[in-house]
């Protein structure tokens, strides 16, 4: 269910739009229009002529009244990727973490309640859930989203835990507000999140922040293990110390980049544009 919308500037059927790409989720399968309509919570021409102007538009596809993402859908995300460069900046340091830990690790970002992965790095090993890059999960019941909501302000952190999870994820645990709240105070006074088996069963991790050159966090890195195959003794005791030296050089890099120049503009004489010198 989308917020309530205050701003005049709202663009609805942008919105709707938007929501019908989402409607696709997981479902790896053509969707009729009535299927789509019900997963986005629209009305059925509602629903209709989105699909009819993102066919026009290259994202989606239409074969015998049924309709499906195209490969296009892929730019918009990776628009983001490509501005921020996250992947460029951390996989080598992913890969030293996950060489030195034999497990899989991943950086998130916040994202209304919920964090969204923009880089990983996995390992085969036993896994309860499958995670890639854009996957969701609720921030408060993983340690990447525990670090993430530790750096709020007060009113920033009830605007964030006050929008609805896109998720779809129910997790193993629940916190009141009460049990969050001495969570993420343990994480402001330790600098780094552990979680155990609250997202799902057999799950743990240990998460520290990424930090820009303002000293802001911006992101999280974290390290993952299988319960049955890492203590939580192992998981602070030796990867713990190789997190926190890999998410300080993760930082450091995001900081150099933030600190970049910019590229070069010059005036266009006729049209007063910039153009690339």
């Amino acid at each position: 269910m989308r917020p309530t919308i205050s701003s005049p500037d709202f663009i609805e059927a942008l919105a709707r739009g938007l929501d019908v790409i989402r409607a696709f989720g997981n479902v790896h399968r053509p969707m009729s229009l009535t299927e789509v309509a019900e997963a986005a919570a629209l009305a059925r021409p509602t629903a209709r002529r989105a699909l009819i102007t993102l066919t026009e538009l290259g994202y989606v596809r239409t074969d015998s009244g049924t309709f499906s993402l195209t490969p296009r859908v892929l730019e918009l995300g990776m628009a983001y990727v490509a501005s921020s460069d996250v992947w460029e900046l951390t996989r080598g340091h992913l890969r030293d973490l996950v060489h030195a830990t034999n497990e899989s690790c991943s950086i998130a970002q916040l994202d209304g309640s919920d964090i969204v992965y923009v880089s990983r790095v996995a390992v085969p090993k036993l896994v309860t859930l499958s995670v890639t890059i854009g996957t969701r999960f609720p921030a408060a019941v993983t340690s990447l989203g525990k670090v993430l909501l530790a750096s709020l302000s007060t009113d920033e952190l009830e605007k964030t835990l006050a929008t609805p999870s896109r998720s779809g994820i129910h997790p193993q645990v629940v916190l009141d507000r009460e049990e969050l709240n001495v969570a993420l105070r343990d994480v402001r006074a330790r600098g780094w999140a552990l979680t155990d088996q609250q997202l799902a069963p057999a799950v743990r991790s240990v998460a520290a922040p990424i930090r820009n050159g303002e000293g802001t966090v911006v992101a999280a890195v974290n390290v993952n293990a299988h319960a049955m195959e890492t203590s939580l003794k192992t998981l602070v005791d030796d990867y713990l110390p190789e997190l926190l030296r890999a998410a300080s050089a993760i930082s450091a890099d995001w900081a150099l980049w933030d600190s970049r120049p910019l590229e070069t503009l010059r005036p266009d004489a006729q049209r007063g544009a910039s153009l690339p010198a």
